[in-house]
């Protein structure tokens, strides 16, 4: 079998195109010099959607403007709506890492729009004297514009999963607190016993610092609002029309559907890229707290035996193929994993904005490819953590009651009525015979078994009151340990 092909060419020489293709010979080349991740564009559907979303603002502007003909703009615009609404996505090959600050890319939009502009117009692909890639599509445009814009719209919507994922996920363990709101358990510090709390507070607070990385999520977010459409190549807006910057920002605003507004300053925008520092820091930040839960919810379930088997994670797969019966907490390691790729995707991005030059910055490829897989990753981690872990966790509800009353640490309870020294001494003979805290208090008479029953309720132990010790209820009965 033969394949049909076009001829193509560029100011390199020309090339033959496979004529079922879409792009054009610009993609070719891309394809051809930037073998690096295997992750095409497509692959990132809101990015391509993205493109699709600026080019068609800016075949509306140029049309108002009368820069290209009504009808051409019209045949562009036609094509870019296939494109946003999910068609003609495997035509967008070219590797996420590439170098030219996404000229690549672009030109693939640039070449996959102006082909089924031609098409919709009754012509053959790479009849460009109709629809030109360069000429039409990318009118009063360059890729520094262009990308940008696009990078940034299809963050704020990358953004919006990874808000509602982890805004899930918290209500998760909000909800996790309600059920276990009357399970006592020993707290701990450094590892060691500490005095005692409910379960059901340990899982509010990953509830509430899960929820305040959703507020600095959204504050961050908004900084990818601000775009540089109309500054063309530096910020200067060469080969733009008069009255194009505000145009084509406000028919982008209305396309997208989200406040989109233009930069004050289009030479500081074209090459400023804060915004993804902030962006990738915030993730970061997600990332290192959310591991910090999911080391705690392997901790809490470690056991079942000689571990402290507080709680219990659903059991999903055998855990090992030498040990039977072992069950591994695969949920928590495997979003460890994916919070450990955020972390260092942080110092990625911030090496890349660091070494933009001048009037531009040319690394925004690998910085979008760090800040679009974070994202994703962590949109697909916090999904299954949720559904295949935290909605069914379990209380050991007898063995955390077991540890708190075998436990040294609520003789911290006692330090307000039989002061410090007299509860070190406690603990340490304690420790020493095995004997509890409640037994050796009693036996010294060091309070009445009236008080002590009251300090070491359950009621009092998950919302500690202030007993004065001046009064005459808390006064030991012996102020030394004997």
């Amino acid at each position: 079998m033969t394949t049909r092909t076009r001829l193509e060419h560029d100011f390199l020489g020309e090339r033959e195109i496979p004529d079922d293709r879409y792009y054009g010979v610009q993609t070719l080349r891309a394809l051809e010099n930037f073998p690096i991740t295997g992750v095409a564009i497509s692959g990132v559907p809101e990015l391509v959607r993205a493109l699709a979303q600026v080019k068609k603002a800016a075949a509306q502007a140029n049309g108002e403007l009368g820069v290209i003909p009504a009808g051409v703009a019209q045949a562009i615009c036609a094509a870019c709506d296939e494109i946003v609404a999910g068609e003609l996505h495997d035509q967008f090959p070219v590797d996420v890492i590439q170098g030219g600050a996404g000229t690549s890319t672009n030109m693939n939009a640039n070449e996959v729009i102006a082909n089924r502009a031609l098409e919709l117009m009754g012509k053959r692909k790479g009849e460009y004297q109709f629809v030109h890639p360069n000429n039409h599509v990318n009118c009063s445009q360059s890729t520094n514009d262009a990308y940008p814009t696009a990078f940034r719209i299809a963050l704020h919507a990358k953004l919006g999963q990874l808000v509602a994922e982890l805004r899930r996920l918290q209500q998760a363990f909000a909800a996790k607190g309600r059920e276990f709101a009357d399970v006592l358990k020993m707290g701990r510090t450094q590892l060691q016993d500490a005095v005692p709390m409910s379960l059901g507070q340990e899982f509010e607070a990953y509830a509430t610092t899960l929820g305040e990385d959703v507020q600095r999520l959204e504050e961050a977010r908004a900084l990818v609002l601000e775009v540089n459409m109309g500054a063309t190549a530096i910020g200067t807006g060469i080969n733009a029309p008069p009255g194009y910057t505000e145009l084509v920002t406000r028919r982008l605003r209305e396309i997208v559907g989200t406040p989109l507004v233009s930069s004050e300053n289009l030479i500081e925008a074209t090459w400023d890229t804060g915004a993804y520092v902030q962006i990738a820091g915030v993730l970061k930040r997600v990332a290192v707290k959310t591991s910090k839960i999911c080391n705690d919810l392997r901790l809490l379930s470690s056991g079942p035996r000689t571990g402290l088997g507080e709680i219990n994670l659903p059991p999903l797969q055998p855990g090992s193929s030498i040990m039977p019966g072992k069950v591994n907490p695969v949920m928590p390691e495997v979003v460890n994993q994916i919070c450990y790729y955020a972390i260092g995707a942080d110092l990625t991005v911030t090496l890349a904005a660091e070494n933009g030059q001048l009037e531009l910055n040319v690394m925004e490829p690998v910085i979008g490819y760090g800040l679009f897989t974070s994202i994703s990753y962590m949109v697909n981690g916090f999904r299954v953590l949720r559904e295949k872990c935290v909605d069914g966790i379990t209380a050991n509800r007898e063995r955390c009651r077991e540890l708190v009353v075998n436990s040294i640490g609520i003789v911290t309870a006692l330090n307000p009525i039989i002061g410090y020294e007299a509860s070190a001494a406690v603990a340490r003979e304690a420790l020493v015979t095995g004997r509890s805290v409640a037994e050796l208090v009693l036996e010294k008479q060091l309070v009445s078994k009236e008080l002590l029953d009251e300090v070491l309720s359950t009621e009092n132990l998950l919302r500690p009151r202030y007993i004065n010790p001046s009064l005459p209820a808390a006064a030991p009965r012996r102020q030394k340990v004997a």
